[in-house]
């Protein structure tokens, strides 16, 4: 178990009370992120790891990925991600939060946000059978916007078209496969089960047209890329945060992408028919009839990877027990679920 001890000293340094006018803080972790909690207010800081698919490993590095995060996630809550910081080493020795824009000496950047109520997080509410029709509709008349008016070129103008093609949904989709084929039959993916979902899922990536049609019909821009209950707030508005920053691939997508994976979280907490809703509402909304077409197609993919990160935390030798077979069991009910996705596509 970590102490604070072990802990960088800019963390030591923002887990002191002093350094927040006496408030307490709280410190919350991932596997790439150092998350103080103090009063009123949320600091991220990045950690210097490397993934591969994500490479916050220089400090130049991950100011820029803090620049990013801030950036894409005031599109959608913009009263929440408020600046950038920094942890900087004085002339005494001595580290002070400081404004990004007026440090020297920088140790760290981080996020400064606006702290949302717990008690509000889209999956308390769910756990409480509180989330209702109201709550969906609410969501619809966030995002309906939110992809009309989202960028469909980089910065440079390059169009951001090809990343709903065939070839580039292959290359997602197949990665995936590969990346479970060692876990068949251990407990949570049989054989039957991957043979099923891959037969469903190449069969719809032989079909380009398919593809084309949503690229025809201009549904490919900078997305969210991680749009589930995880990730949304329902206060006295909804707040949907914490976009995908460090790789452009997973953001930039069909609408598609985004909206199934809503709609397979809703299934999979066993709220069909607030799934059904939020789809028909947003089809209807933002004239995109054509996603029910790709709808189970995505949905699959999206139940998929959410399978394959229950693989991966339970084969991390750093979890507990109860973390391994929880993930183990969410990771079987995911796969399961993705199943009978393959099973009802065209």
């Amino acid at each position: 178990m970590n102490t604070q001890a072990q802990f960088p000293d800019f963390v030591r340094f923002l887990l002191d009370p002093a350094s927040h006018d006496g408030q307490r803080p709280e410190l919350a972790q991932t596997h790439i992120s150092w998350v103080v909690l103090a009063g009123d207010t949320v600091y991220k800081f990045k950690k210097p790891v490397n993934f591969g698919f994500l490479d916050f490993s220089t400090l130049e590095k991950r100011q820029f990925y803090c620049a990013e995060e801030l950036r894409l996630n005031r599109r959608l809550c913009p009263e929440i991600y408020l600046d950038l910081v920094a942890v900087c080493r004085q002339k005494d020795g001595s580290l002070a939060l400081v404004s990004a824009q007026d440090a020297k000496a920088v140790v760290e950047y981080g996020v400064r946000m606006r702290r949302m109520p717990e008690d509000r997080m889209m999956i308390h509410l769910i756990e409480r059978g509180e989330l209702g029709e109201a709550h969906i509709d609410q969501l619809v008349d966030l995002l309906v916007p939110f992809y009309a008016q989202a960028a469909r070129q980089t910065a440079d103008g390059a169009s951001l078209a090809r990343f709903g093609a065939q070839e580039s949904v292959t290359m997602n989709i197949l990665e995936n496969f590969e990346q479970t084929k060692g876990f068949l039959d251990q407990g949570a993916l049989s054989s039957a089960q991957f043979k099923t979902i891959s037969d469903a899922a190449c069969a719809v990536l032989a079909q380009p047209a398919r593809f084309q049609k949503r690229i025809d019909a201009d549904r490919i821009c900078e997305c969210h890329g991680d749009l589930y209950s995880a990730n949304i707030c329902l206060a006295e508005k909804p707040y949907v945060f914490d976009c995908i920053e460090f790789n452009e691939r997973f953001r930039y997508s069909d609408v598609a992408v985004d909206v199934a994976f809503l709609a397979m979280d809703l299934d999979f907490h066993g709220l069909e028919n607030l799934s059904c809703r939020f789809i028909e509402r947003f089809a209807d909304a933002s004239g995109d009839a054509g996603l029910l077409d790709m709808l189970d197609f995505y949905k699959g993919y999206r139940a998929y990877v959410r399978g394959k990160i229950g693989l991966f935390t339970a084969q991390d030798q750093s979890v507990d027990e109860k973390t391994r077979q929880h993930s183990l069991t969410s990771a079987a009910r995911y796969f399961a679920l993705a199943e009978r996705y393959a099973q009802k596509q065209p």
